[in-house]
């Protein structure tokens, strides 16, 4: 059997992830176990964290295990990824050598890596997280590059939380940008429509023009998934029909692809559509509808006050729900 990481959900089957679910909660039901009792994950982290962090840090003891973290360029050597590099720069060692002298010490290896945000067509390729795991030993777990599977999971289990069921059929889900002055990151959005269509809701993916819809790649698993799981999937531009009796709206802000690595252009552009923030005029359309985000959120520009602090707002819960269900990949990958 090949080394089984957990570097998409989309890798893994539907019976695994509701496992998963579970498993994650019955760890919120009883947070301490000894599933990684003499085991260790080392955290690498290319880019900054505080939830991600924080809750692999927390799950790894609650189990009995222990976390290591490492910053490459701060305190660890500067890592080369691309073979065939003659290293006379800043890069002091090679991942080849980096994952399989980690994999040598720990049981778990989880990678952190954002794109670099000069070349989509590169960074699509999720090099860094690859590499980690074509030369480790032991298994992978991304913990945000291009894609944000253990989001996922939380976001899925706050849902299954919130509407008192594991099965989400039949609810209509709103996946919509938001304005944010950067450009970001389209991992949590990639994530999001990942497995809202997995678990056969009816998805609309709402953004401001064709420019702002997601890689190809993801609106690709979005129709596998619904062919499969029997949902739905539109992409929308309309606000108002797309709050309409929306049973969960998801919010997140990110770049138009096509401007990837040239944002000046793409900036007049996003400025125009700063209207999409989620307010209480927007949340009315829907049907008492559910609101989340991935956190961090800047309130009164990607959802106001009034949104964040309303009782149908569970960004807390699914921000939780990361100890829960990172406690669960872990376990189960280190079976």
């Amino acid at each position: 059997m090949s080394l089984k990481h957990f570097l998409n959900t989309q890798d893994w089957s539907r019976p695994d992830l509701d496992a998963l679910l579970a498993q994650a909660a019955r760890f919120k039901r009883d947070k301490l176990g000894g599933e990684l009792k003499g085991r260790s994950i080392a955290l690498v982290f290319f880019n900054p964290s505080m939830r991600t962090r924080t809750s692999f840090e927390l799950g790894a003891f609650q189990l009995g295990g222990h976390a290591i973290v490492l910053q490459p360029g701060k305190d660890a050597w500067p890592i080369e990824f691309d073979l065939g590099t003659v290293m006379d720069g800043d890069t002091e060692e090679h991942i080849a050598e980096v994952a399989r002298v980690l994999a040598r010490y720990v049981d778990l290896i989880g990678v952190r890596a954002f794109p670099k945000f000069k070349d989509w067509g590169y960074d699509r390729q999720d090099h860094v997280l690859k590499a980690f795991a074509k030369y480790s030993t032991v298994p992978v777990i991304n913990m945000e590059t291009i894609t944000h599977p253990c989001q996922e999971l939380a976001h899925a289990l706050a849902l299954q939380e919130h509407f008192g069921t594991a099965d989400l059929r039949g609810k209509k889900y709103v996946l919509t940008w938001t304005y944010h002055p950067r450009p970001l990151n389209t991992a949590v959005a990639n994530s999001a429509l990942t497995i809202a269509t997995r678990l056969g809701l009816d998805v609309t993916l709402l953004c401001p023009t064709p420019e702002y819809v997601l890689d190809e790649r993801y609106i690709g698993w979005a129709k596998d998934n619904v062919a499969e799981s029997g949902g739905s999937f539109q992409v929308s531009h309309d606000i108002a029909s797309a709050y309409a009796g929306a049973d969960v709206v998801y919010a997140k802000s990110w770049g138009a692809l096509p401007y990837f690595g040239d944002w000046e252009p793409e900036k007049p552009i996003r400025d125009r559509y700063k209207h999409f923030i989620v307010d209480e005029a927007k949340m009315a359309l829907t049907n008492n509808g559910v609101f989340s985000h991935c956190l961090p959120l800047r309130r009164n520009v990607k959802a106001t006050d009034a949104v964040m602090d309303s009782p149908n707002c569970i960004a807390i819960d699914e921000a939780e729900n990361r100890l829960h269900v990172q406690k669960a990949v872990m376990a189960a990958l280190v079976r």
